[in-house]
């Protein structure tokens, strides 16, 4: 029979890119093995494309006991042995073994990184018979034809066996953690209550909800103090200003009232003016965890949302592999013919023009480095398809990064003006922007204020319009959002590139945390309260960055997997045995602190009408309907009730109406977009409406 080349890759999308870029014809035959998509493409030979669909393999315990612990022996499998709903695996894995078995040359094209790397040699150890050792490894960063062909020609002679074992040792102690912790929690709120409720924590989630917890104790703690500024409106040159007090809070009443009767009527001098240039340089290139920021802060998309955006991207060969953390653009990927692709686009040819009459493209980088992939940037391809509203922001949010990078500083100048009434000191300040410099290439994405003061000399006079007084309070510390807690996960480094998006999204879907502001539930506040009483070490994020240490040693071989799984085991066991010893205790407190989640879920608000009660979603013991209804109808107080949508998730919002200032529920149902209820039948925004219809 015919030997052709097998080639494995991540995901179906990438599959047809791969194998559009290989056939020499440029039209691949797709075919299907049971009803498994796979791509056969002519050059040289025959090379047959599969991709997988992410892992197919995963960890799981040497003897199945699904709610027993402690567990510390375990084996790859594939996933439908391990999960519920991944009945399809076993097809897949079906049809790539029978696709391999007549080929002779084997290369993993999945992604390359730690992720992507155990995708490619679990497949290749498993499902196509121990080929890992023989395989070959395509190695790219954008699925532009040009890179892949190179990537194909010129492949790495075996798989990254550092990479993937650093790989395996991070899955395998995140399980070990994760099943254990979790079962422990889980099983001790079960035995209480006689009710389940999943619970989980492991050594990355467990620091991260620590992060949000102690800023949600800091908040409810906090006493504000109160304090006083003073602003002087002051005219010049016709124009009127406002004025600093130099010291920005005066923290007594008396302080304050002394220095505003001392400047009440008089005029002002202008003591100094301090006028100071300075250069802002460019931004360096995105790395994911930056992308995932600046996304928050301009379009606010959670950092999972972005990452997947990035991924659709890439797949669509419009950008490079977005989950790096590299800050650095090297040459090879030729700065010039990207931005010569990009000027096809109407919308950058001005741009592109710019840089490219430079006599040198050269980027400001950052510090970051990642040894698989550079910094996020553009291919210059154009989108072959019409893009969603997300992609098309990410994608031209990359493209003007990436122009702005190799743009001259922006110039500044900033102006102080120094003036004395009375012997007190104000403080006007100004700035401009001299040179736009990078910041032509990044609008709309700049933010930049511009204050011009007028003309003036030291010595001149200035009239004193009016003092103003202003009475405020000490703000506790802000919560964490989204970017922020991403931001802090990267700065005190646990978790991966790849998984903390994810992370963060599972402190909101276990209701830990709520919120765009992440508020720590009081479901979050005692999971890590139990934690930190019976098992401070897994919630410290000194011991969770020692462990990402030492599997980054692994990774450039200088430890042994083997002996980071022991020394893990060595910590985990003490703790698992510390949890057994206080299951009662702990089980009672998580149960109540679910019993009460489940109750703050279901209420809505104080109720309108007797004012005592509680608006709560409540079931009919006749129909099992749903309904609104006040608490004091148990107690014979208030008949209030109101009906409900029978479909879609009831979520209570925390504000009330802008009409009526009754309380206000959503309505999440499939197919339709989240709408907003206010139950009362006398609302003026209903009544508007009907008046409208």
């Amino acid at each position: 029979m015919k030997k052709y080349t097998f080639v494995i890759t991540e995901k179906p999308d990438a599959a047809y890119r791969i194998a559009l870029a290989l056939d020499m014809r440029e039209k691949p035959k797709k075919m299907e093995e049971k009803g498994v998509p796979y791509y056969v493409a002519e050059r040289d030979r025959e090379i047959v494309v599969v991709s997988a669909l992410g892992h197919l393999y995963t960890v799981a315990e040497e003897k199945n006991g699904r709610s027993q612990y402690p567990v510390f022996d375990f084996k790859w499998v594939p996933r439908y042995i391990a999960e519920r709903g991944a009945s399809q695996v076993r097809t897949w894995i079906e049809a790539i073994a029978k696709l391999a078995k007549n080929a002779d040359v084997f290369i993993d094209a999945c992604d390359y990184d730690i992720e992507g790397s155990i995708i490619g040699y679990s497949v290749l150890r498993y499902a196509c018979d121990g080929k890992d050792q023989m395989s070959k490894r395509m190695k790219y960063s954008t699925l532009t034809r040009e890179e892949l062909e190179k990537s194909y020609a010129e492949p790495l002679p075996h798989l990254d066996f550092a990479l993937i074992e650093a790989g395996l040792a991070r899955h395998e102690v995140d399980w070990l953690f994760g099943i254990n912790l979790s079962r422990a929690l889980t099983a001790a709120a079960k035995d209480w209550s006689g009710k389940y409720t999943t619970l989980s924590t492991g050594r990355v989630q467990g620091p991260t909800l620590k992060f949000v917890a102690v800023r949600e104790k800091a908040i409810r703690s906090f006493v504000p103090t109160p304090y006083w500024e003073i602003t002087a409106e002051v005219k010049i040159n016709g124009k009127v200003f406002e004025a600093q007090y130099e010291k920005e809070k005066i923290e007594t009443k008396h302080e304050a009232d002394t220095i505003l009767n001392a400047c009440e009527n008089k005029d002002g001098k202008i003591e100094r003016i301090e006028v100071k240039q300075f250069q802002q340089p460019p931004p360096p290139p995105f790395d994911l965890g930056t992308l995932q920021s600046e996304a928050y802060n301009l379009f606010g998309y959670t950092p999972s949302r972005t990452s997947k955006v990035a991924q659709r991207l890439y797949l669509d060969a419009l950008i490079s592999y977005p989950r790096t953390s590299s800050q650095k653009l090297p040459p090879a990927i030729n700065y010039e013919t990207i931005l010569k692709d990009l000027s096809k686009a109407s919308q950058y040819r001005s741009l592109t023009a710019r840089l490219l009459a430079y006599p040198e493209l050269k980027p400001r980088e950052g510090n970051r480095e990642d040894p698989a992939h550079p910094a996020i940037y553009p291919t210059g391809d154009l989108p072959a398809r019409v893009l969603e509203d997300s992609e098309r922001r990410i994608w031209d949010l990359v493209i003007r990064r990436f122009m702005a990078v190799f743009s001259e500083p922006a110039l500044k100048q900033s102006m102080k003006t120094h003036i004395n009434i009375n012997g007190h000191r104000f403080l006007l300040n100004g700035r401009r922007i001299l040179k736009e410099g990078w910041m032509h290439f990044y609008e709309p994405y700049v933010r930049s204020e511009e204050m011009i003061l007028p003309p003036t000399e030291e010595g001149q006079t200035v009239t004193v319009k009016k003092m103003i007084l202003i009475n405020k309070f000490t703000k506790p510390p802000p919560r964490y959002n989204p970017s922020t807690i991403l931001r802090k996960m990267e700065e005190t480094k646990i978790g991966t590139k790849a998984t903390r998006a994810e992370t963060i999204q599972t402190l909101y879907d276990r209701k830990y945390v709520q919120g765009e502001k992440l508020t720590a539930t009081d479901l979050g506040l005692e999971v890590l309260e139990v934690m930190e009483r019976y098992c401070p070490t897994v919630v410290s994020i000194k011991f969770t960055r020692e462990l990402e240490e030492k599997m980054n040693r692994i990774q450039t071989n200088n430890q042994k997997k083997e002996k980071v799984l022991a020394e893990a085991l060595e910590t985990l066991k003490p703790v698992i045995e510390k949890l057994k010893e206080n299951q009662k205790v702990i089980g009672e407190q998580l149960s109540e602190a679910i019993r009460k989640s489940r109750t703050d879920e279901r209420t809505i608000g104080a109720c309108p009408v007797c004012k005592t009660g509680q608006l709560t979603v409540l079931y009919s013991r006749k129909t099992g309907k749903r309904f609104v209804g006040c608490t004091n109808f148990f107690k014979g107080l208030c008949k209030t009730s109101f009906p409900l949508p029978q479909r879609g998730v009831i979520k209570p919002l925390a504000k009330n109406c802008r009409g009526c200032g009754w309380p206000t529920v959503q309505v999440l149902a499939r197919g339709r977009r989240p709408w907003t209820i206010c139950f009362n039948p006398r609302c003026p925004l209903k009544e508007g409406r009907e008046k409208r219809d």
